[in-house]
């Protein structure tokens, strides 16, 4: 294939992209579950050239920006608070996952090697990033579940990439140390998030001195890609350098970032972030082809991997649940014993946390990168896709229901100490502080009174509102359908004056560019 040809198949693959999220809307489908089934179909089109996905180049296009996305809106906060449950997903189920699946995988098939098992049981241990984040932005979650998966989801891969490498090492040398491998998984973390921190930092100082709002946006861009590389060429772990990079950017971002250098930014990594999202699921269908050829078609392989694909795929969903409910056990206890005060999640949120564990990209690239005579590769890799689809058709298309007969609510203790409107109360009253010291000129003279009437005014019906919220919100809504009244009126003139050629098309932009922000500013005080 030329690559001509290549780019137009790269363009007919995002175009499939818009149709099948418009489908899934449309249907009420997890888009990540049109995307893999319309992946899957367009692979066994008649006349499209075989789609040979290269492993490696998978996890570096799209693995480190979506972790730096994930870090950037992680509350940080929280994670701070939840770090130990979140550590114990991350690392502890991962452990645990791989070595219960590494078992069944030998009972399945005792020829297999146990490194080889061992192998399959940390392709598919850690739950995705993408795929937790498909699911996860469907659905309401209280928020220490919501910090648990998505921390989960952001460390994880961590964990699965240090027990793959080692369980490849060991099929190739026929040696394995528990004690060296413990070892070397503190050294890859820690080297990994000093990596991060270095990069984050230099970031911070750069874009002070930098000014130039483009190159900032592209150089933000460009982070996650050098942290994971450098954490890569530094023999660390990427992954930890990616997130500690994005953990840091998420904490300054308020203070070495304009407003429009945010709001452009944001706009920017949006649209890439929603792309590189839906294309690894529509890889991921694309693969399906090699998968099935290998296997000798659909019928050889439904006949030979069904059951154990099966087998795995339960032992892979009691694996996490038994960790999730034997951790609950663990968090009463404690607390029987005053050793900790940490509420136990409950039947309901432990089912959630455990229901929510879906495979996707990761799984798939890990799976795909094993040696060609590597043992049981095969069976590994139609393991690892049958995980996939199953996860993500299976748990991804139920969680919303699973969450819904949880009958979950978000805990006092996981809640702000002041809500949205008193925070607002507080910012209105110091900005009228200022306001009222910046009225009056050197002799005492008041040379700004509509300034200070307007932030005197504001304060005080804020502070109102703070106090009396549930009275006022009918009449906020009513206030605001004015605004957006007036600004859609305002717009249309605005469109009439330039298409009589009363004004030109540099007022037409900027005024448009200030009803663009009014209209922005009226629907988010009004949600």
């Amino acid at each position: 294939m030329d690559s001509t040809h290549l780019f137009e198949l790269v363009i007919a693959m995002f175009l499939a992209i818009i149709a099948l999220h418009y489908l899934a809307h449309r249907l009420g489908l997890p888009p990540s579950v049109a995307l893999l089934a319309g992946g899957a179909s367009l692979a066994f089109l008649p006349g499209l050239p075989a789609i040979t996905v290269d492993p490696q180049l998978v996890l570096v296009i799209f693995l480190p920006p979506l972790l730096l996305d994930g870090a950037w809106s992680i509350a940080v906060a929280r994670l701070k608070r939840h770090l130990i449950g979140i550590a114990s997903l991350a690392i502890g189920a991962v452990l645990f996952t791989t070595v219960v699946v590494a078992v069944v995988a030998h009972l399945l098939m005792p020829s297999l090697p146990w490194a080889a098992c061992a192998a399959l049981g940390a392709i598919v241990s850690p739950p995705d990033a993408v795929s937790a984040r498909a699911v996860l932005e469907r659905v309401k979650l209280p928020g220490r579940l919501q910090i648990l998966l998505e921390g989960e989801s952001l460390l994880n891969d961590a964990s699965g990439l240090v027990l793959f490498r080692f369980a490849v090492a060991a099929a190739a040398t026929g040696a394995f140390s528990a004690g060296g491998a413990v070892g070397s998984f503190f050294l890859l973390a820690i080297g990994g998030v000093l990596v991060g921190v270095v990069v984050g930092t230099a970031w911070v100082k750069f874009v002070r001195k930098l000014g130039d709002e483009y190159l900032i946006i592209a150089s933000t861009t460009l982070l996650a890609w050098i942290s994971y590389l450098l954490g890569e060429f530094l023999h660390v772990s990427g992954v930890l350098a990616t997130v500690t990079t994005g953990l840091i950017l998420t904490w300054h971002q308020h203070t070495v970032l304009s407003a429009a250098m945010r709001m452009r930014g944001t706009s920017f990594w949006t649209v890439v972030i929603f792309l590189m999202e839906a294309a690894v699921f529509i890889l991921i269908g694309l693969s399906l082809r090699d998968v099935v050829e290998r296997g000798g078609g659909f019928a050889r392989l439904f006949e030979t991997m069904a059951l154990p694909a099966l087998a795995v795929l339960v032992t892979l969903l009691v694996a996490r649940f038994a960790w999730v409910f034997g951790s609950e056990l663990v968090i009463k206890l404690c607390n029987i014993l005053g050793l900790t005060r940490t509420p136990p999640l409950g039947v309901g949120g432990a089912m959630v946390l455990g229901w929510a564990g879906v495979r996707g990209v990761v799984t798939l690239a890990l799976a795909l990168s094993l040696p060609e005579d590597f043992p049981g590769r095969d069976f590994i890799l139609v393991m690892a896709f049958a995980l996939i689809l199953g996860t993500v058709l299976l748990q991804g298309t139920t969680l919303g229901r699973i969450i819904s007969w949880a009958g979950l609510a978000e805990a006092e203790a996981d809640r702000a100490r002041m809500t949205m409107s008193q925070a607002e109360a507080a910012m209105a009253q110091v900005q009228f502080s200022i306001v009222r010291d910046l009225a009056y000129d050197g002799e005492g003279k008041l040379v700004h009174p509509q300034l200070l009437d307007r932030y005197q005014r504001r304060a005080t019906m804020i502070v109102d509102y703070a106090e009396r919220t549930e009275h006022y919100i009918p009449m906020l809504h009513a206030h605001f359908d004015v605004v957006l009244a007036a600004v859609a009126a305002g717009r249309k003139e605005l469109i009439r004056l330039h298409r009589a050629g009363e004004i030109d098309d540099e007022t037409m932009h900027e005024l448009e560019r200030d009803l663009d922000l009014e209209e922005l500013s009226a629907i988010a005080a009004k949600a």
